[in-house]
Parts: C-alpha cells; structure tokens; sequence
C-alpha cells in the first residue's frame, strides 16, 4: 500500500514536471531512512563553526579588522545559511514550477512520516538512544552560530565595516 502510492505519487510528479521527481528522487533516501535517527544510527553532524561559536560566541580573538570578521561570518553563513537583513534569492521559478516543488517536498514529507509511524514507541526510543538529546545539542549549535553573527555583524558596525561584514543595510561613513 504505501509503496504503490509513493510509486503514484513520482508518477504524478514526473508527469506534472521534471523538478518534482527530480526532488522527490533526490530526496526519497533521505526520507526512508529517518527511523535511523530516531534509532540513532544516523546523526546531523554539526559544524566545526558552530560548535566554536558554541564554545565561545563573543571571542574576537584575530577579528580587528573587517576582512577577517567578513570572512567569519561568511563561515557562519555557509552553515547557517543566510541571515534575516539578506534578500532572499530569486529563483526564476514560474508558479506551475513552485506547485510542483510544493507537491513534491509534500510527497517527501509524507514518506518521512510513514516511516518513522512504523517505530513503536518512537519517543521512548529517541530518548534511549541519544537522539533526542543529540537534536537539542543541533538546535543548541544552531542559536549560538546565530548569536554570533549578529555579535559579528554588530562589531562590524562598530569597526564602520562594509557588508558581510556589517548587515546588508549598513552603509558605513567616510572617513
């Protein structure tokens, strides 16, 4: 039964566009193998950058000067992805592209929670074998690679840095 519509579903796709089994191929192994964090065989691995951000997110230490805290929070980005004063990319996507995508993560999202559904007990489970904690240690790495870029970014203003080493909208004075 869930195989045949999961098959119903990338039929569907392919035949609505390319992108959506293109994404839904490209993420169906990811999806399946979800009961393996909750099992704990498979774990987010968590950037060096954010766990030193972890560590210690207000250390300046060879950040004096606007290329090096530019460079940084490059770093930060790159793990984060971009921050909230960025605009978001244009993609070029028509709406009939976009609905597709829409339906195709949709198509993963539900094959993801069909397969963790299969785990008895799944919270009992994610407590036992660490992956509970291990998701709070993500989130944790995740806030303090936040706070540091904008600790980052707010020591460029000071320093009358240009972006990325100051918000996109900071406009520094001359000098």
């Amino acid at each position: 039964m869930f195989l045949r519509s999961v098959s119903c579903l990338v039929l569907i796709l392919s035949l609505a566009g390319c992108s959506g089994a293109r994404t839904v191929a490209g993420g169906l192994g990811g999806a399946v193998t979800a009961p393996l964090e909750d099992v704990g065989l498979r774990r987010e691995r968590i950037p060096t950058v954010l766990l030193q951000a972890q560590a210690n997110p207000y250390d300046m230490r060879n950040l004096d000067r606007c290329s090096t805290i530019g460079a940084e929070i490059t770093r930060l980005d790159e793990a984060l992805g971009p921050d909230v004063d960025e605009p978001p990319a244009p993609d070029g996507r028509n709406m009939g592209d976009r609905a597709v995508d829409a339906a195709a993560e949709a198509t993963l999202d539900a094959i993801r929670n069909t397969a963790t559904d299969f785990i008895p007990a799944r919270s009992w489970i994610r407590a036992l074998s660490g992956a509970d904690q291990h998701s709070r240690e993500v989130q944790a790495a995740i806030e303090a690679g936040r706070l540091r870029r904008a600790f980052l970014k707010g020591q460029g203003m000071r320093f009358n840095c240009a972006p990325p080493a100051a918000p996109r909208w900071f406009q520094p004075s001359r000098r």
